[in-house]
């Protein structure tokens, strides 16, 4: 992958440069929950340097839109394609699409497809519109309070916004499913594979690196995994074994950056070499699930390292 510092920084958080990596034990595998909270940090850009704008294109692969960053000097000079896989805000995110760029600097032609159909996620922030209605809504309820009822309405109008962001985003979650996105990824690793085949020779497979929501999802391609029931009629049918057949891994090798939505049996399968990059004490990146991992992994031989920062809040490792 490109250097480390590139590959790990959030493109909606800035890095904190002065954290360390820590180290960790390994429990034993066991199931998690599979949908944790996302925070502020998954659905929100940080403000862009004075001047700063994104240089690749939008486009189509295989009907899915993407954008796309190459090389200054492709094709003359060879590359490898990287498959970049957003947080929740998606493809039109110009953080997103200068992080594409900034890989592309270090050699690769970088496919970034859109994971959610034009639906990024709702942003940290509620609409104007939606905050005054619930404004309103809490205006009504203290209307005649004694003394302190300013100061509590405003907690109650906080807690009411936190809650209408949590919603909000649990709805946008139930739009966006493994079994919605795969079959988005699929189609934009075959046209990528044809359209730049010479980018996947020249690396010998394709590479990914994920982002929050997209991070799990270099999970999945990363793993053998039974394959969808879409894919069975392609793949045709393991009699022997009388079973499914197998997808195998997707990508050549994978990174992952601040996870989210990941549980224990989101491992399972893996056979693709990985960098997991994290923070202690994430919510929704639990430690208990990045532990189980790290001992699958060694149990499985799957080449991997995993960093932790400590100290610092999900997305800012």
């Amino acid at each position: 992958m490109a250097d480390s510092e590139l590959a790990t920084r959030a493109p909606e958080s800035d890095a904190q440069d002065t954290n360390t990596p820590s180290s960790s034990g390994s429990p034993a595998l066991a199931s998690a929950p599979t949908n944790p909270p996302m925070t502020e940090h998954c659905t929100s850009d940080r403000p862009l340097p004075t001047g700063q704008s994104s240089t690749g294109e939008l486009t189509k692969l295989n009907d899915i839109d993407v954008y796309i960053s190459k090389p200054a000097d492709y094709p003359h000079t060879p590359s490898r394609l990287l498959l970049l896989l957003t947080g929740g805000t998606g493809l039109h995110s110009v953080n997103n699409q200068i992080q594409a760029d900034r890989f592309a600097s270090e050699g690769y032609v970088v496919v970034m497809p859109d994971l959610f159909g034009g639906d990024p996620a709702p942003n940290s922030r509620l609409t104007a519109a939606e905050i005054g209605e619930t404004s309103a809504t809490m205006g009504a309820a203290g209307a005649g309070g004694g003394p302190s009822s300013s100061s509590l309405l405003d907690v109650f109008k906080v807690k009411a916004l936190e809650t209408a962001k949590t919603f909000l985003i649990d709805m946008w979650l139930a739009r966006h499913t493994e079994e919605k996105v795969m079959p988005i990824l699929e189609k934009v690793l075959e046209g990528a594979r044809d359209e730049f085949a010479d980018a996947v020779s020249h690396g010998s497979g394709v590479y990914a690196v994920g982002y929050c929501f997209g991070a799990r999802y270099v999970l999945l391609l990363a793993a053998e995994r039974p394959a969808r029931p879409g894919q069975q009629q392609r793949q045709g049918r393991d009699e022997e074994a009388n079973r499914s057949a197998t997808v195998p891994p997707q990508i050549k090798a994978g990174a992952l950056a601040h996870a989210t939505l990941v549980s224990k049996g989101d491992f399972v399968g893996l056979k693709a070499p990985l960098s997991v990059v994290c923070v202690e004490d994430d919510p929704v990146f639990p430690d208990e699930v990045r532990i189980a991992g790290e001992e699958y992994m060694s149990e499985n031989g799957v080449e991997h390292e995993v960093q932790v920062y400590p100290g610092v809040p999900h997305g800012e490792c």
